[in-house]
């Protein structure tokens, strides 16, 4: 409440002005939070308050006693807001006290456990990825997000009029590249496959997982995604090389020792043959191995013998196979993540639950 002269000392108050004076500051030196505070403020001073009202009676008086009148109501509402102010301080160190003491901590106690942070199911992924090629004698390589058209598409036997190249599927950069072509955001990592054969002699055995970017965005395609693509060059290697090294990696990813694994004719501009691979379903249940339904996981197929002849290798001397597939997709197949969206949308409860425990041995694969 307001402390000092009292509150009205020295000023000539009809009875009126007295008994508001006196009602009023009594009602301030009872409010005990700033609710009760406001309400009297309020019932003093708002637009239908005690002393507002006065105020507004004063165009009735005569101009003598309006000026007496106005300047005692002048004086009391002056003195009114300074006690409210004086007891908001009151009120306010009190409140503030009494937060201290509730959120007053012992130092000398022991600090809190901190949750662990989680590896990210992609990063997950790829280091499982890793370790199965790894095993497999493959060797990761990583290149530039931001590709020239020739190792993107012309070196890989993608023609001009290829609709992979058309602006609804691709991201091109502005200007063009140091050969005048234009630049692009990889829509795909076989660019580094293309880098590796120029730049390494057979043989060669490579995995290229990495970012790659393409125009599409729904729950099931994101315009920045993830892809894991290998490349095998030697001598005499045939489909049978390819088919034995992918059943091998489905199966060891999944984890099913005996996952039906299917090898479809497709057609892709950078393989001849060409072959989707498929694995066993159930379409109801969404279980992987099970049931007599096939689902498409990636492609593959032997490096076609243009590409082989872009990068400087003699195709009746050299052969290989190539293979491709989405990172994200298998990673949602095995931990039965029904939508693409929430891997990129940072939400920690999400990671919590699908992010592995780096610390935990049952988290590592039994490649590791």
């Amino acid at each position: 409440m307001y402390r000092g002269r009292p509150f009205f000392w020295g000023l000539h108050m009809t009875d009126d002005l007295a008994a508001l004076a006196a009602t009023t500051e009594a009602e301030i030196a009872a409010a005990t939070d700033p609710r009760a505070l406001d309400a009297v403020r309020v019932a003093a001073l708002g637009k239908s308050g005690a002393v507002t009202a006065l105020l507004k009676g004063l165009g009735a008086l005569a101009p003598d006693a309006r000026r007496e009148r106005g300047a005692a109501l002048n004086v009391l509402k002056t003195r009114i807001e300074a006690a409210l102010d004086a007891r908001r301080l009151v009120l306010d160190e009190a409140a503030l006290n009494a937060r201290l003491a509730a959120e007053r901590q012992d130092m000398s106690l022991p600090a809190p456990p901190i949750a662990t942070g989680a590896i990210h199911p992609i990063n997950r992924t790829i280091e499982e990825l890793t370790a199965i090629f790894g095993a497999m004698g493959f060797a990761v390589v990583e290149g530039p997000d931001i590709e020239g058209d020739w190792y993107n598409f012309a070196a890989l036997n993608i023609p001009d009029h290829h609709p992979a190249r058309q602006d609804q599927d691709t991201f091109y950069m502005p200007g063009s590249g140091p050969d005048g072509r234009p630049m692009v955001l990889r829509t795909q990592t076989s660019p580094l496959q293309i880098r590796t054969m120029i730049a390494q002699e057979p043989p060669i055995r490579i995995i290229a997982p990495g970012r790659t970017y393409r125009a599409d965005h729904d729950a099931t395609h994101s315009p920045m995604f993830h892809q894991v693509e290998g490349l095998v060059i030697d001598r005499d290697i045939t489909l049978g090389h390819l088919k034995g090294c992918l059943t091998d990696f489905l199966r060891a990813f999944f984890g099913i020792a005996d996952l039906p694994v299917r090898f479809r004719s497709s057609y892709f501009p950078f393989t001849e043959p060409s072959m989707e691979v498929d694995i066993g379903w159930n379409r109801k249940s969404g279980e992987l191995g099970a049931g007599g339904d096939w689902l498409e996981i990636l492609g593959s197929g032997m490096v076609h013998p243009r590409v082989l002849a872009n990068c400087g290798l003699d195709p009746r001397e050299w052969q290989g196979f190539a293979f491709g597939m989405g990172i994200e997709r298998i990673t949602m197949l095995k931990h039965g993540i029904p939508d693409l969206r929430p891997f990129f949308e940072g939400d920690v409860r999400w990671l919590k639950h699908y992010g592995s425990n780096p610390l935990s041995p049952a988290n590592l694969h039994e490649g590791v």
